[in-house]
């Protein structure tokens, strides 16, 4: 059987088939109000709810959540479940999951600047009876104390518990927890969006030639024609 030819839509076209969309401007700032908070990005939050006229958000909450987020990636855990305490005590009482994950950070820090007795002791007392109650906790209870028995931790099975992209997978679960708890959602709107645009793209590419977004940054239209 002969290929089937794509349909061919030119740049004209699609531009014209693009500016029939209609978006509401005030939708488009919800959008963007929505990734600056979840973000974190406080000055930015605040300047453009002033130019857009954008509906009223509590920036203290983002300020009290990005000092929980950035004492987790600092290494400063106990300083951090201060913080989540402070700003609502039911986050870590009913998130057992986030309370065990901040201990082994906690564990894991104590571990990288070589307390070892304290590490054990605090093994021993805080997470011990967590595992005992979880079957997962405890595994992961046992992969952090295995930290203790290499000489070149860096470059052993467990090593990856000492790199920075664990301290960040914990701020982002505790930050996430906040968020829910403020009733915001714990991810941005916008990035989803954006992997729903490649998406449609890749599927259209099946059925048609068009002048396809290749820059996200920019969203220049690529033509295929050229």
């Amino acid at each position: 059987m002969q290929a089937t030819s794509k349909k061919v839509i030119t740049r004209d076209e699609w531009e014209k088939k693009l500016n029939d969309v209609k978006i509401r401007k005030e939708d488009m700032n919800k959008l963007v109000m929505n990734f600056l908070v979840t973000e974190g990005y406080v000055d930015a939050a605040e300047k453009f709810r002033t130019e857009s006229g954008t509906e009223h958000i509590d920036l203290a909450t983002i300020t009290d959540r990005m000092a929980v987020k950035k004492a987790v990636q600092s290494g400063n855990v106990e300083d951090a479940i201060e913080k989540v305490n402070d700003l609502n005590p039911e986050i870590l009482d009913t998130n057992p999951q986030l309370f065990f994950h901040l201990q082994q950070q906690r564990l894991i820090e104590l571990i990288r600047n070589g307390k070892i007795e304290e590490a054990l002791e605090f093994a021993q007392e805080e997470l011990a009876p967590r595992g005992e109650e979880n079957q997962s906790f405890l595994e992961e209870l046992e992969r952090t104390v295995a930290l203790l028995a290499f000489e070149d931790v860096k470059n052993s099975p467990v090593g990856d518990l000492l790199d920075i992209s664990q301290r960040l997978k914990t701020a982002s679960e505790v930050n996430a927890a906040i968020l829910t708890s403020q009733s915001h959602e714990k991810d941005p709107k916008l990035p989803s969006l954006l992997r729903m645009l490649l998406w449609a793209q890749n599927q259209l590419d099946e059925k048609a030639a068009y002048p396809r977004i290749t820059d996200l940054f920019t969203a220049t239209l690529e033509d295929p024609f050229v």
